[in-house]
């Protein structure tokens, strides 16, 4: 949502002032320019990348228009799953774990929590290190490592795209002169014309130059920004995962593992440790989503 407000205020911004000064619209729609601009943007992604780089982009864009998924309500929800599940292994053994960890999408636990369960990476990450957990033989420094592994692993895939966003955002500006240069090859060719031809074509090739710069510090860079952090958030959430695991495997109480995990959340989206507490035990309560919208929390197992 913020992605087209943005968007919205910065091409708006940049029109009215544009025809406050007396200029006109018909003469920035230069077709040609988009399409040599575009075209060597999208080709510098194939070479440099892959084609699934450039899917990538697409489904990056796509969870911009939906927002950062990684909400304070989405945060309680995976604190909760994190609780019932190890308060589960308290009560009745590891033993009892397995069928909710081996096949999580038929657990009637974790399918109280909605954002968790449609999470695929965090899902598979805590069932998986969950299994290693039940077998055993493994001490909580080895866990530790084991999980760091995975999520230095993750991090990198998860910044990718944001990386891909930076680079043609970089390159904008050089393409656009190139752009600019082809204007200029076909104004020479003119030369001889009348003059009010010459400069329609010089004015074409300056709009090159300002697509590309535009394109680079008012979009691509922008967008490189908001995907690292969602990626950022992403981190954040999973080693709550990670936290909250190892207190288990260590001992702790569930509430405790639960702590751990909490405190790994940046302030801005982290619940309070009281509403936390309620929300896991079962209290009433409710909690204030990512956009300031009141959700019902999900009663717990």
């Amino acid at each position: 949502m913020f992605l087209v407000v943005g968007l919205v205020a910065l091409f708006a911004s940049l029109l009215i002032g544009y025809t406050m000064h007396g200029g006109k619209i018909a003469a920035l729609m230069q077709i040609n320019e988009f399409i040599i601009i575009g075209g060597a943007g999208l080709a510098s992604v194939v070479i440099g990348y892959s084609p699934k780089a450039v899917i990538g982009m697409l489904k990056a864009l796509i969870g911009l228009l939906k927002g950062n998924p990684y909400t304070k309500s989405a945060n309680l929800e995976l604190l909760q799953a994190m609780y019932q599940i190890f308060q589960l292994g308290r009560r009745e053994g590891l033993i009892a774990l397995e069928k909710h960890v081996e096949n999580p999408e038929h657990s009637d636990i974790l399918h109280n929590y909605p954002s968790f369960m449609n999470n695929h990476h965090a899902i598979e990450f805590f069932s998986d290190t969950m299994k290693v957990v039940i077998m055993g033989g493994v001490n909580m420094y080895d866990l530790s490592d084991l999980m760091d592994l995975d999520l230095e692993t993750q991090h990198e895939e998860s910044m990718k795209i944001s990386g891909v966003f930076s680079n043609v955002g970089d390159a904008m500006p050089g393409f656009g002169i190139v752009a600019a240069v082809l204007g200029v090859v076909i104004t020479m060719q003119a030369i001889g014309g009348p003059p009010e031809q010459i400069g329609e074509k010089v004015g074409a090739a300056l709009v090159g130059t300002f697509i590309g710069v535009l394109l680079a510090y008012g979009v691509f860079g922008p967008i490189s920004k908001a995907t690292e952090a969602i990626a950022k958030s992403e981190g954040q959430y999973m080693n709550c995962i990670k936290n909250g695991v190892v207190a288990f495997a260590r001992g702790d109480s569930p509430l405790i593992c639960v702590e751990f995990a909490r405190r790994n959340i940046e302030p801005e989206r982290r619940p309070g440790f009281k509403e936390v507490e309620d929300a896991c035990k079962g209290r009433t309560g409710k909690s204030s989503s990512g956009g300031g919208e009141v959700v019902e929390l999900p009663k717990a197992a």
